[in-house]
């Protein structure tokens, strides 16, 4: 498999090297440990935001630390958590007094490491509380959970809650935010290829040419079923009914759209995809009054989308909406 990489050993130390070269404007970069914290970190009495993850799923997390989201990310090696030393790092580097919110993936790694570093910060005098994004309605358990995964629903989380967090709301409220984002918002992914990680140098797991993986995980976990291709209307159509059962969204609800991809795929195929799940929507009277259409939370090179709709209120809709700027979100500034 071709790869653009030196060394696959290196491949998450020289990414966020070239990262903070990128974005000096918006983030500083800490290389022992490894973590990518905003520049004007810590803001003093600001709740500080802190997520992380295996990396491979970019621009999750670190193109989401700036103003109005995260004021830090922690990544790990490819598809592998982050340890608790740099998580309790970047915990340290953005304590500017008012507490600190972990937002944190279902996945059995980064959930034991970020308690573990709220443990010691809590050790060393800095409140944090953490929330579990778990917003994959495809599987109950899989390879790395007990429970359901966390997937494209995150930058949701990030992004409201580091709105509230960024309007100067206490810890405990950025927190009910969170919350309130996790509860109402679900999520389910289609592949059409494998993922290929740098060390591996080979798929992680085997696709024929016309099959497809219903309700695939952001690892590469197994999903719901294998099925045939289909035309993409069909596959929507299999996404969305779970979704939207799984609350359920009813009619009447104002809702954000997001259409992901996982890496691989064109955005003229992401667009073909929105289109249709706005349709379905709106034969079920659900109103689409914020979209968001990209790749956002990827798996490598992976071919493939996720749907995820959240359930809107005015305040939730007002936080989506307040500025950010960051390397992967941008507006209002």
């Amino acid at each position: 498999m071709k790869k653009l990489v030196n060394d696959p050993k290196n491949v998450v130390a020289e990414a966020v090297a070239g990262f903070g070269a990128a974005h000096a404007d918006i983030v500083r970069i800490s290389t022992e440990p490894t973590y990518i914290v905003r520049t004007e970190a810590p803001v003093a009495g600001k709740v500080g935001l802190v997520s992380g993850g295996g990396s491979g799923h970019e621009p999750l997390h670190g193109g989401f630390v700036g103003f109005g989201m995260l004021d830090a990310a922690v990544p790990g090696a490819v598809f592998t958590s982050p340890t608790p030393d740099p998580i309790l790092a970047a915990t340290k580097a953005v304590d500017g007094g008012a507490g600190v919110l972990h937002i944190v993936k279902n996945y059995t790694g980064d959930v034991l490491n970020f308690e573990t570093a709220a443990d010691l910060a809590a050790a060393d005098g800095i409140e944090v509380r953490s929330v579990i994004v778990n917003d994959d309605v495809a599987v109950k358990d899989s390879l790395y959970t007990a429970g359901r995964r966390g997937v494209a629903g995150t930058v949701l989380v990030e992004k409201i809650a580091g709105a509230s967090a960024e309007r100067g709301d206490a810890l405990e409220t950025v927190a009910a935010i969170a919350e309130r984002v996790i509860s109402g918002v679900r999520s389910m992914g289609v592949a059409l290829t494998p993922c290929v990680v740098p060390h591996a140098g080979e798929g992680s797991f085997t696709l024929a040419d016309d099959e497809i993986e219903i309700g695939i995980g952001i690892h590469g976990e197994p999903g719901r079923a294998r099925i045939k291709l289909e035309p993409a209307d069909a596959i929507v159509d299999r996404l969305l009914g779970p979704i939207l059962e799984d609350i359920p969204f009813v009619a009447g609800d104002e809702v954000l759209l997001f259409v992901n991809g996982m890496g691989g795929t064109p955005q003229i195929e992401l667009y073909i995809v929105f289109r249709r799940a706005a349709e379905v929507l709106a034969e079920q009277g659900i109103e689409v009054s914020r979209t968001l259409v990209g790749n956002f939370t990827t798996s490598l090179e992976m071919q493939g989308t996720s749907i995820t709709v959240l359930k809107l209120d005015d305040e939730l809709t007002a936080l989506w909406d307040a500025p950010v700027q960051t390397a992967a979100l941008r507006w209002g500034r």
